[in-house]
């Protein structure tokens, strides 16, 4: 049973945070009273409501496509960011269907990472951005295109080294 709240019962005693413990409900109430207006009670950290890194973090697309959201930067509240990069995410995607039903194209596979961090200033954590992978397959029946995608094959034959194995 809590004590020390109106309503719950006995009224007489102080609240404790502290089960079995050798420490007083006063120590603790006078240890939080001594904290700074906006650092939380548990930490020297910014509480989430006067973070200034929170409130001045923009989001801004890297990619080359120009029908998708955040081209010029914007302002994304902590809470929001994992539905906000998801959803600019999912514009990559839907991009990527359309230039997937074209003639001899088709959509192999799509992947939407999201990336997370926490705040420096208050400990909150947020998405941090996001990345979508696409994969598809051409079909060309020109013999010249067939020959012009081995040579270029050749080319790329070994540029990549696994120097661990």
């Amino acid at each position: 049973m809590i004590t020390g709240i109106v309503g719950m019962g006995q009224s007489s005693l102080p609240y404790s945070p502290y089960v079995n413990s050798t420490k007083s409900a006063s120590s603790s109430l006078s240890k939080t009273s001594n904290t700074s207006v906006n650092t939380d009670q548990s930490s020297s950290k910014v509480r989430k409501d006067d973070c200034q890194t929170c409130k001045e973090r923009k989001y801004v697309d890297g990619s080359n496509e120009s029908n998708v959201s955040f081209k010029s930067p914007g302002h994304i509240s902590p809470g929001n960011s994992a539905s906000k990069v998801m959803a600019h995410e999912n514009e990559h995607v839907s991009n990527a269907i359309k230039e997937g039903n074209k003639e001899n194209k088709e959509l192999v596979s799509s992947t939407v990472t999201l990336k997370t961090a926490v705040c420096p200033e208050c400990g909150t954590s947020y998405v941090s951005g996001g990345t979508t992978r696409t994969t598809m397959r051409t079909y060309s029946n020109n013999p010249y295109d067939q020959a012009k995608k081995s040579i270029e094959g050749s080319f790329l034959t070994g540029q990549n080294i696994d120097y661990v194995a």
